[in-house]
């Protein structure tokens, strides 16, 4: 997937900012390329796991239509861990079967990053990001 360089270190600030509890968003685009980003609060304020306010993801979901386009990714953050998902991850990628999860990492803190994936019924498959 196409992803601007400036949206993957938006998400690294957001992961940084919201540190110690996970950050969460949606990724708008076009199949195959992301465009815009658009960060949401993680209702759970959880340093483990991420909710999105469903009043704000509908708000969210339907600025992403008006512009032409769809829900490409999903984002969250994992700040003492790997970015690969967790069973909790697993189990909460049903609703959007065809966007990229995409994991930011404050493993090492010095060196954050950010990986994709592809979840679907149950099966974590990697997804290639080309910064652009």
């Amino acid at each position: 997937m196409k992803v601007p360089q400036a949206l993957l270190d938006e998400m690294i600030e957001h992961t940084k900012a919201d540190a110690p509890d996970e950050c969460c968003g949606l990724i708008g685009g076009l199949p195959g390329e992301a465009i815009t980003l658009h960060q949401m609060e993680n209702t759970a304020h959880s340093p483990l796991r991420y909710e999105m306010d469903s009043k704000e993801q509908l708000a969210v979901y339907k600025q992403i239509l008006e512009n032409g386009h769809d829900i490409v990714g999903i984002y969250h953050s994992h700040t003492k861990t790997a970015a690969y998902p967790s069973q909790t991850d697993i189990n909460l990628a049903t609703g959007w079967p065809d966007a990229v999860y995409f994991i930011v990492s404050l493993e090492n803190p010095d060196e954050p990053y950010v990986r994709g994936f592809n979840i679907r019924d149950g099966q974590v498959e990697d997804v290639d990001i080309q910064a652009t």
